[in-house]
């Protein structure tokens, strides 16, 4: 089983409408793909000195090569997406892991 992790830093004028398009946009969009058979979203639990947030959304997939389908279909129009409505508002760093 694969893990897709993109842990996003988020400022806190766009905090609310974040959460509300990642729950009722986007990730209904990426779990549409058919590559992910599950996902979750959560908050970390830290301050930031600037008065960000932190959050993680994870998508589980059987293999790599489901990974591979989605990065060469998907990830970029999806990505894209996401920067537009939040630019430099959202963070984004990316990790993928294999779970044991």
């Amino acid at each position: 089983m694969i893990l897709y992790n993109i842990t996003i830093n988020v400022a806190s004028d766009i905090e609310e409408d974040f959460i509300q398009w990642m729950k009722s946009t986007h990730i209904p969009e990426v779990m549409a793909t058919g590559i992910f058979t599950e996902h979750k979203f959560l908050r970390l639990l830290h301050e930031s000195e600037d008065g960000s947030t932190n959050y993680a959304i994870q998508y589980f997939t059987h293999s790599l090569d489901h990974m591979q389908e989605y990065e060469n279909k998907y990830a970029a129009s999806l990505r894209a997406k996401t920067q537009e409505r939040y630019k430099d508002k959202a963070l984004a760093f990316r990790t993928l892991l294999e779970i044991l």
